[in-house]
């Protein structure tokens, strides 16, 4: 579209704040080596983003990362409908895991509610040419092109869940993964498309008996027989495959005792567990509630060993976040590569990082003045009474349309990447935490 006088009159920023739901993103992974990025959107789509080798020495002397940038998009799901039960299937990206890579190509799962898949990338610089349609000698010419990026779809994982899917992980043998949807677990062989192995299960009889559901999975990290699942009741199970084929028998739960001043309405819906993660030594578990994060010892079942507050001032106003169904919104929690520091989100593009070792916080914000290039990220802080200082945010200004739900720490180095909405931002963390 060409300019013209009338140009002035387009409103700029309702053109750059539009946001299509296709393009909110639903889950952000790094692979094992941290040189791939992958991100998944309501729209099915998977964007793959590669750190660059050739500037990534350079800014290594420099005390900075090397760019991330596109290497390959695939439509990874489509919308279906399923006839039997007359729902729609959304495309929408849950997860995505990345499995250790065995040889130049790289293998990434990704699922929707229903169906995981299974996805092989490699790089295609050339073709052989058919010698039989070779019909005169000509003097090669060697000719720049660019790298191609070929994506196959060499699993689609059917018929494994019937309700909607939460939660993928990768065991540390490299041949098996879990898949966990709202009632069951299934363990999955990556070569065995057809048929999988439940491994929980939670229905009871009759639904009208339901209690809680199943709302994360994952393996651990070293010991391939253990796995962990969380509730919608704030528990935590530690189950052992060498116990039994089916491990509805817990070796271990977790869970806080719930203290009966303070219970209300809310109590359970903000005691779910919305996320859990081994550490990389495998010793804790790392757990994201409504309004905080718990660190848990794997020799201590009686409680968590860490809590951490992320919003607390948002407790006096959950009667307005359950009507406009923010208390229901599920926030991921991470680790850092040596398990000292970990990171979750909050509203307002807001994020927040814990130290361990001095249990102080800092309060950080993903926004488009941070994205240029070595900008420094700025500390927040938001204003719940006494000695208002500049800068400081209301709890009545904050945007709970804006909210990081999704993020991803490099495995080995002091990389972040944090989803907001339809944008992927991608810091080098320099903050120390600071007491807010």
């Amino acid at each position: 579209m060409g300019e013209d006088g009338e140009s002035p009159k387009i409103n700029h920023s309702f053109l750059r704040d539009y946001v299509t739901e296709a393009d909110v993103i639903s889950t952000v992974e790094f692979n094992q080596t941290g040189d791939l990025l992958a991100t998944g959107d309501k729209g099915g789509r998977v964007v793959i983003f590669q750190r660059e080798t050739e500037s990534k020495g350079e800014c290594e002397e420099l005390g900075e990362s090397g760019e991330y940038n596109v290497y390959s998009t695939f439509q990874s799901h489509e919308p279906d409908f399923d006839y039997l039960k007359s729902l729609e299937i959304e495309e929408k990206i849950n997860k995505i895991r990345w499995l250790p890579q065995q040889n130049a190509a790289h293998f990434l799962l990704s699922t929707n509610d229903k169906r995981p898949e299974g996805y092989n990338l490699k790089d295609e610089e050339g073709r052989i040419k058919d010698v039989s349609t070779v019909t005169s000698l000509r003097v090669p010419v060697l000719k720049p092109a660019d790298l191609m990026v070929e994506v196959r779809p060499r699993r689609i994982f059917s018929n494994g869940h019937t309700y909607h899917v939460n939660s993928i992980s990768v065991n540390s043998d490299g041949e098996t993964y879990l898949s966990a949807d709202d009632l069951r677990i299934n363990m999955w062989h990556l070569d065995i498309t057809d048929r999988s192995f439940n491994i929980v299960d939670i229905k009871p009889a009759n639904m009208e008996d339901l209690t809680e559901v199943i709302t994360a999975a994952e393996f651990h990290p070293q010991h391939c027989h253990l796995f962990v699942y969380s509730s919608s009741k704030g528990t935590l199970r530690l189950c052992d495959m060498r116990d039994s084929a089916l491990c509805d028998r817990h070796s271990k739960i977790f869970e806080e005792p719930e203290d009966p001043g303070n219970r209300s309405f809310f109590s359970e819906i903000i005691s779910s567990v919305s996320d859990v993660k081994f550490s990389h030594s495998g010793r804790y578990l790392l757990t994201r509630d409504y309004l905080t994060v718990k660190v848990w010892d794997l020799h201590m079942d009686k409680g968590p060993v860490e809590t951490y507050q992320v919003h607390e001032y948002l407790r006096s106003r959950l009667c307005s976040l359950y009507e406009n169904d923010c208390i229901f919104d599920k926030f991921e929690c991470v680790w850092n590569s040596n398990d000292s520091v970990i990171m979750t989100g909050a509203y307002n593009s807001f994020f927040r990082m814990f130290d361990r070792e001095t249990g102080r916080g800092v309060t950080l914000e993903a926004w488009r003045e941070n994205s240029k290039p070595r900008a420094v990220l700025r500390t927040r802080r938001v204003y719940t009474g006494g000695r208002r200082r500049r800068g400081d945010v209301g709890v009545d200004s904050l945007d709970f349309t804006k909210k990081i739900l999704h993020m991803a720490w490099h495995p080995a180095e002091n990389i972040i990447a944090i989803a907001a909405t339809n944008n992927l931002y991608i810091f080098q963390d320099r903050v120390k935490p600071e007491n807010q």
